[in-house]
């Protein structure tokens, strides 16, 4: 079975840390790129972050840039996404997916998607 699981997500207070984790079964992670998305509540959903097949190009939102930061390990079929500094802005349902195209805006074009996990950033 194919499929994207995150974990990592929780209540942190303001300045906080998290690391979502997302694991991919069923498929080679390296021969897709991988978007993390948010959505909050009443809000459409956005992108976060990508990273390439092979890790050496990175695209970030301006509202986590400097704060957020995308890697993987492809010999583990993760991708993780490191978040420093977290505000309450980024209180949102976080989900990973998988773009065998690359890196794209266009949220169609991801093939994969996980279920989300939550962060809640709130003092």
């Amino acid at each position: 079975q194919l499929q994207l699981v995150e974990s990592g997500g929780g209540l942190v207070q303001p300045g906080g840390s998290l690391r979502l984790s997302c694991a991919a079964s069923g498929f080679t992670l390296r021969d897709y790129a991988i978007g993390w998305f948010r959505q909050a509540p009443g809000k459409e959903r956005e992108g976060v972050s990508c990273i390439s097949g092979g890790g050496g190009t990175t695209n970030y939102a301006d509202s986590v840039k400097g704060r957020f930061t995308i890697s993987r390990d492809n010999a583990r079929n993760t991708v993780y996404l490191q978040m420093n500094g977290l505000k309450p802005e980024d209180t949102a349902v976080y989900y990973c997916a998988a773009s065998r195209p690359g890196c794209t805006v266009v949220q169609g074009l991801y093939d994969y998607w996980g279920q989300g996990t939550q962060v809640t950033v709130s003092s």
